[in-house]
């Protein structure tokens, strides 16, 4: 079993024995374990604060030992559970996003970062993507992820914008106008530019414009 999934387990039974804990039918034994651990956490906490003081005082090595514990699963969630991780919340989302512009750009898209408060992080989508009408969705699921998991204490994404989809061109250069037909009059393909893709002629009901 590796270290992450032991610790997740571990977690998992702490949180289900003060469950229990707090649903004691003894209210005595009920409020005398809830101390207990509440003590057991700031006796914890203490020891981890004065624990990173003294790497701290080691100066540039030190500050890179917080660098490893920032870049390890279990000790950064250790320190992010008593509020002492090295990173602020925004330089963590911000560290996220960019690990994931790779896949993110692989898609043709990007995101921007707008601001964080409050633990609510704004972002942007951007970009275009040919034939891939589902891009939005899972670009934004897997920007989610990203910053979940370097951020388990973001309480809300907000995403604004969308992966635009582009239509691609003939080879010609004309690109099909859907809906329209010679029955009515109108032609069913426009010119495009090769470059700017600037609208260089149509014909409406006969008449030539452009």
């Amino acid at each position: 079993m590796s270290e992450e999934k032991a610790f997740q387990r571990l977690s998992q039974r702490v949180e289900r024995l003060i469950a229990r804990i707090e649903t004691a039918p003894d209210p005595s034994v009920r409020a005398d374990a809830l101390e207990l651990t509440r003590s057991l956490m700031e006796l914890h906490g203490a020891a981890l604060d004065r624990l990173m003081e003294i790497v701290a005082r080691a100066g540039a090595s030190g500050y890179a030992l917080m660098d490893d514990f920032a870049g390890d699963d279990l000790v950064a969630g250790l320190l992010l559970l008593y509020g002492l991780h090295p990173y602020d919340l925004e330089t963590r989302v911000m560290t996220a996003l960019d690990g994931a512009r790779p896949f993110l750009h692989a898609h043709g898209g990007d995101v921007e970062l707008l601001g964080v408060t409050d633990g609510t992080v704004r972002l942007r989508l951007v970009g275009n993507c040919r034939n891939c009408s589902s891009s939005t969705m899972t670009l934004k699921l897997a920007i989610e992820r990203a910053i979940y998991e370097a951020a388990p204490d973001v309480t809300e994404i907000v995403t604004e914008g969308q992966i635009a989809l582009k239509e691609p061109a003939t080879a010609n250069g004309l690109v099909q106008l859907e809906g329209l037909s010679n029955n009515g009059g109108y032609d069913q393909c426009v010119s495009i530019g090769p470059s700017n893709r600037n609208l260089r002629q149509v014909t409406v009901k006969g008449e030539t414009h452009g």
